[in-house]
This record gives C-alpha cells, structure tokens and sequence, in this order.
C-alpha cells in the first residue's frame, strides 16, 4: 500500500480486477442455481423461450413502458428474466442490484417511516492531505502544501488512493456525525438507521 503501487497506477487494472469480480460473482452464483433441483426447469424455459416475444419485451421495456405478461409467452419470458435476476443481483453495478438495492429502501421505509435527511458527501481529493498523502509512496504522513498541477497528477494517477480517502470520510460521518456504533448521539440526533450508496 506505500511503496510498491504498481497496481495502484495501473490504468487498466481497476477494469480488469472489477471485471474478474463481476465474473466470479456471477460465475458462483450460475453454479449454485445449477446445484438447485429445479435448474432442470430453468434449462427448458431457457431451450423453449419464443424469441420473438421476448425482443418485443425488450423493445417495450427499453422504452419505458409499464408491461404486465398476459400471453403464456410472456410470462415465459419473465419468468427467464427473474431466472437471471437470481444471478446477477449480486453481482455489483448490475441494473439488477440496482433494483434490489430499491427495493431494500423501500423495505427500510417501511419498517422505519421516511427518511427525515438527504445528504450528498463529495470529498475534495485534490486538496485534502489525508488523500495526497494516500497518493504518494511515503510511510509516514507530514503535511506540506503542494502546487495544484502536482495535486491533479498524483490523485489522478492512482484512483486506489481516492477510493480510499473516499471510504475513509465516509466512515468518519457515519461514526461521529450520525453517531452509527458509538456511545454518543450524532449531530442530528439518535440514528435510528441509514442507507448509503455510491453513484454508479
């Protein structure tokens, strides 16, 4: 994490390491439906799905539109969709961890009551010494003010070091601000739960 930050300043290892999470993720949970008794009815839904039907699903839903099956062929089609749906929730970035990540929102207002506060946390990478600091290859941290051509190169240079800075604020507002886990209150009060995503 300090000195050697080959893969850090790799430019292509965060798509190749975040693409080989996506496959092992999806690979693990095909094999685990494939363990299922009932992946030999998925395997016919899947060898007898009508093509056409469901590129006009695709078309429909693309577009937006509201869709509710009615034919036997859509309901084939949907039922094929929430087969895959069973794989790719947890694999990240998804649009199918998207929604299910709604759906815990929705799960947690109801259990909860509407959230009182909407609050976007967007930390300044380039002028906080903790993240500069993160960028570099020094073991020991000392403060010093640097031109902002060189702030822009070495936070740019190693997104490691702003993923980092960026989970390291983040756990910081939700411990001492909202209080999450500790013995105080937080700064509006008990925090009685939250939900934190990343823009995708």
């Amino acid at each position: 994490m300090y000195y050697d930050k080959r893969f850090q300043t790799d430019i292509h290892f965060p798509f190749i390491a975040f693409s080989h999470r996506q496959i092992s993720t999806a690979s693990t949970d095909g094999w685990l439906l494939a363990k299922k008794p009932k992946f030999d009815d998925i395997s016919q839904r899947l060898l007898e799905i009508d093509h056409p039907t469901l590129n006009k699903l695709i078309q429909r839903l693309s577009a937006g539109e509201h869709v509710q099956a009615e034919t036997e062929a859509e309901k084939q089609c949907y039922k094929v969709i929430h087969d895959l749906d069973h794989i790719n929730k947890k694999v990240h970035g998804s649009i199918t961890s998207k929604k299910y990540m709604r759906n815990e929102i929705w799960s947690l207002i109801a259990a909860k009551g509407a959230p009182s506060w909407y609050i976007t946390l967007s930390p300044t990478d380039i002028h906080h010494p903790i993240s500069l600091y993160y960028a570099t290859t020094k073991e020991e941290f000392h403060p010093e003010v640097q031109e902002y051509k060189h702030r822009i190169r070495s936070v740019s240079s190693n997104p490691v070091a702003s993923a980092r800075f960026f989970h390291f604020m983040v756990t910081l507002l939700i411990t001492h601000i909202f209080g999450v886990n500790t013995t105080h209150s937080g700064a509006y009060g008990n925090t009685s739960a939250y939900y934190g995503t990343v823009e995708q």
